[in-house]
This record gives structure tokens, sequence and C-alpha cells, in this order.
């Protein structure tokens, strides 16, 4: 028999590896297929295995659930569901949220007393490249495989999801010490608006993955508010440019 499971807390290649290697070592089971991109496991087994038999199996940052089947028929519970959904996701977003207005807020104090929009948008721009740079560079052996999913840029050049967290960094201090800020600009709105076309394919298709905006320490899903957080970004550009 065949069954197919939801995982969560995979990033990359080598957390696809590990659950493989580990629900193969189960004696029931017959062979493991994971989907990294839909964040699913399909498990061959011999007699049926329970889910907290196949959780005891994998470490402790990988959770496996059964993967919800759609019954048109159950719609009383629907709305409930949807809710509970809805908080977990807020919760989910909470570090990166909580990010965002740290940055905002510090971009507008540094400009309380003689305030300037240009100014405080250059100095929001250059403080998210820095915190999120940050971030990335905590892992840097798992952000490629990550951000590979959804960018396509760097799914066609791999070594572009590398160097990515320093293009960040770069941007961030241009920004900051107001140094060629026309050409971050216009390198703001390709780098952007390349990963922009990814988050909103992945988003249309409805696929659950990983999202790399905050690298992989911290656990986020891909939402609607990662496409919210880059066109923040790109109007800020466009707007600058313009102006």
């Amino acid at each position: 028999m065949k069954h197919t499971y939801k995982i969560s807390g995979m990033t990359c290649g080598n957390c696809k590896a590990t659950i493989e290697k580990n629900l193969n070592e189960l004696h029931e089971v017959e062979g493991v297929e994971v989907d990294l991109e839909k964040g699913e496991a399909s498990i061959s087994m011999n007699k049926h295995i329970d889910i907290a038999e196949l959780q005891k199996a994998l470490p402790s940052k990988y959770s496996i659930s059964e993967k919800e089947v759609k019954n048109v028929f159950a719609s009383t519970s629907a709305s409930s569901f949807e809710i509970e959904e809805e908080k977990s996701k807020l919760q989910q977003l909470k570090p990166l949220l909580l990010i965002l207005f740290y940055i905002a807020v510090a971009s507008a104090l540094l400009h309380h007393k003689n305030w300037n929009w240009g100014e405080a948008m250059l100095d929001f721009m250059g403080l998210f490249y820095i915190v999120f740079s940050f971030f990335k560079m905590l892992d840097l052996k798992g952000f490629p495989e990550s951000f590979r999913m959804y960018d396509p840029l760097a799914k066609r050049v791999p070594i572009y999801g590398w160097v990515y967290p320093f293009i960040e960094t770069a941007l961030g201090l241009l920004f900051l010490m107001r140094f060629e800020v026309k050409i971050a600009l216009i390198i703001t709105l390709v780098v952007l608006g390349i990963t922009t076309i990814g988050v909103s394919k992945t988003l249309l298709d409805k696929k659950s993955i990983r999202c790399a905006c905050l690298g992989t320490a911290l656990k986020l899903p891909m939402t609607e508010a990662t496409f919210i957080e880059n066109a923040i970004m790109i109007v800020m550009a466009i707007l600058m440019l313009v102006n």
C-alpha cells in the first residue's frame, strides 16, 4: 500500500535525503519518495504504520501529517478550519512582521527631527537589506537550496543563490551610505522583480514551501506577505527613481 503525507520543516536537499533515509529504516516501509517543492512524502509500506510511529522516526525539526483530503460535503467545519489555519499562518509570520515593524520605526526615528520621506525610504531599504541578508548569512549552505525552489534565476543559475545574500548586503550599504543610489535602485528593481515573479507563480500554484526571505533559521511559510514585502521595496525603488 502507498500513502502520501505532508512534511513540514524541509528547506533543502539535505532535508529530503534525511527524511528518506530515516523513513526507509522502518521495518514495514518498502520505499519513500520525497517531493521537496510540494512538501510531501509518498511512502510504500507492507502494512499500515501509525502516524505517531512515522513522526518518531524523524528528527524533531520535521513534522509529518496526513495529507488533507478535500470533501465537498464537509462544509460545516470548513470555516472553523480556515480560521485556525489563518491563526497558525499569522503566528508563523510573526517574526517577519516584527522585523518589518522595527525597520520602519527605526527609519522614521532617524529623521524625526528633520523629516524627509526620501531619506527615510532610503534608510528603510538599506536596513531591510542588511537585516534580511544577516539571516541568510546564518545558513549560507542551506539558503541556496531553499531559494531556488521559487526564484526563477536561482533555478537556472545555481551560483546566483550563493551570491544573493552578498548582493543584499552590498545594496544595503549603498543605500545607507548614499553611494551610487541610482544604480542600487535599478538593481533592486531587477533582483526583487525576478524574485517576485517566482513568488507570484508559487502562490498561484498554491505550493506549500518555505520562504527563504529570512534564510532557513526562521521557518516561514510562503504567503502573500512575501509578495507584499517585495512589492513595498519595488514601489519605493520606483518612487525614488521617478523623483
